[in-house]
This record gives C-alpha cells, structure tokens and sequence, in this order.
C-alpha cells in the first residue's frame, strides 16, 4: 500500500550514501525509524536484520510470509525474526511492494543463472562476508547470514510457482520507511548486480536517513 511519510528529512539524526555494491552495517535502537531512499530509481537494497544483543535471533521470511499471509512487504508488514518475535514494521512505502523472496545474488546464483564467466562478478553475498569480517564486533559469521529482504526489487511468482527478476517498479526518490520494535543491527548490500533488470543493469546508490525515537 502506497503511503508517505510525514518525517523531514532536515529532521534526521544521521544520514549514510551506501554507493553502488557497497554495504551498511550499523545499529537502529528500538522506536528509532529509518528510511531507505532510491535516489535514482530501478535499485535494489538486499538487507538482513539482527537482534542487536543476540545475533541468532534474525529476520526470517518464513515466519513473516506465514504471520502476514503475503508474499510481498509494504505498509504496516512487520517483519518477524525466527522466534516469530516482531523485529521491524514499515511504516511507509512509496514503492508498493518489496521482495521476500528471491533470495541475494553471490558466487553460485551468478554462476548458475548467468555464465560460468560471471561467477566472480561482485555479489551481494560478497558485500556482507567483506562487512562481517570488517566488524568482528557485530559477534556474525558466515552461518548467520539467512533470509533477506529485496527492497525495491521486483520478483513476481509466476503461473507454475517459479520467480522471475523483472524491471524494477522503483522509480528516483521512492523510499521505504521502518520503524524498529528491538534494537536491530541493519546489514545492507545496495545491490551490484549487472545481469538482471533489478538494478536496471547499472547500479545506483541509495541513502539510509535515521529518526530519533
């Protein structure tokens, strides 16, 4: 469901440019709410979330799809971890619907949906193995990383029950907002991936604005 939000972006208690196949990784406390802005259109932001006291408590798509009953996320989704503990709601959506899904682009998808050639094209997976050895501290390792959530990324089911990566449905300035119900550590991966339309075959940046609760 198509809603803005009322926050000024002049209002922010910290703002973060994550460039194109680059990753964030930092904390947002609990009522905080965070707003992940395409700013130029047609990008995808693949983004994990942790329990920030406990990383083995992380979002997990089967427990949200199953509690919401909908494949897709937008307005008032709340995103469950895997103690089906609500971790995050949206808030606010000017995209419509984000992917919960198609899973993140690495070494193996790379190679098997594309070319043996690509296989070590940069991935998602590669963004948040680099961040996770960069942060010893966040207490994540390669087990941890699980389900994820696509923003901006359009994945429909089709007629026999397969996906398709189709172009984006995102357009210059669309945004999802969230507000956190724990202290979550956010892991995001804006998206390099060049062989599908997700990123309209040329990534972009997008922004990450924080409210204070």
């Amino acid at each position: 469901m198509l809603t803005h939000s009322p926050r000024q972006a002049d209002q922010t208690s910290a703002r973060h440019t994550i460039s194109a196949g680059d990753y964030f990784v930092g904390q947002v406390n609990k009522g905080q709410v965070f707003r992940i802005l395409d700013l130029e259109g047609n990008q995808a932001a693949d983004t994990l979330f942790y329990n920030a006291h406990d990383s083995a408590e992380r979002y997990s798509a089967s427990d949200t799809i199953r509690e919401q009953g909908n494949i897709y996320l937008s307005t008032g989704s709340q995103l469950r971890s895997n103690d089906n503990n609500v971790m995050l709601e949206i808030v606010a959506d000017t995209c419509g619907r984000h992917d919960t899904l198609g899973g993140a682009c690495s070494t193996e998808s790379n190679t098997v949906r594309y070319d043996l050639e690509k296989r070590c094209m940069h991935s998602c997976r590669d963004s948040w193995m680099l961040a996770i050895a960069e942060h010893p501290e966040l207490n994540i390792s390669k087990r941890d990383i699980s389900h994820n959530i696509n923003f901006f990324m359009n994945v429909p089911v089709t007629q026999n029950g397969g996906l398709a990566f189709e172009d984006g449905i995102s357009a210059p300035g669309k945004y999802v907002e969230l507000v956190a119900h724990m202290d979550t550590t956010l892991l995001i991966s804006n998206c390099p991936q060049l062989n599908n339309p997700c990123n309209g075959y040329n990534p972009t940046p997008v922004e990450l604005l924080i409210w204070d609760a």
